[in-house]
């Protein structure tokens, strides 16, 4: 049977708004074979992971220049033009969102995210304002998929784990969510978002 879904929790990067790290670094490193090298070995999405934990980037930055000084400005590089790596918003995701607002949902947001790229994120694309509220890992020290960050969210806005259902695009975090008691698709377009959506009730 399916649940009645009252809570609906989005994710933000590649499900609403669209990030690829590549975009500036085209430019910067022009040569594909060194610049994919770059990204493998020294602002890895290890590195970067962290910074969503609550890293600074002061610190995130001082500790690659340590390790690999010729290449500073570079590494200076992932947060300076980081707001070139978020070039638009899916406008067919954001359509869905706030069509589940309009319609008077429960619409909260949980993200990998640094806390200050995302404060940014908010003032460049304001329906990021538009949900009841959000939890930002950056902020709490979670990360997904930890199940303490769904639990954080849980508590934060009061959510009934079996009505809730949380979209997100990556597989990992998808089922951590239903691990820990969530309903979860996994996002891979619109199209299927509504489909998934409306499996569950929900007809936007």
């Amino acid at each position: 049977m399916t649940p009645e879904i009252k809570h609906i929790v989005f994710d933000i990067g590649k499900v609403l708004i669209h990030y690829d790290p590549h975009l500036p670094f085209a430019r910067l490193i022009p040569d594909e074979t060194e610049r994919n090298w770059f990204f493998a070995n020294i602002c890895t999405h290890d590195w970067n992971i962290e910074q969503d934990r609550g890293r600074t980037w002061e610190e995130a930055e001082a500790l690659l220049i340590a390790a690999h000084p010729a290449r500073e400005e570079h590494i200076r590089a992932f947060r300076k033009y980081w707001h070139e790596m978020v070039p638009h918003a899916y406008d067919d995701s954001v359509a869905i969102l706030e069509g589940l607002i309009a319609e008077g949902r429960d619409v909260t947001m949980l993200t990998n995210f640094a806390s200050d790229t995302f404060r940014e994120a908010q003032e460049r694309f304001p329906f990021l304002k538009l949900p009841r509220g959000v939890t930002v890992s950056g902020d709490v020290g979670l990360i997904k998929p930890d199940a303490a960050i769904y639990a954080s969210h849980t508590r934060s806005f009061g959510l009934d784990p079996k009505a809730t259902i949380f979209i997100d695009d990556a597989p990992v975090n998808v089922e951590g969510a239903r691990a820990f008691g969530w309903n979860a698709v996994l996002f891979s377009g619109a199209e299927k978002l509504r489909s998934d959506l409306a499996d569950y009730g929900l007809k936007v």
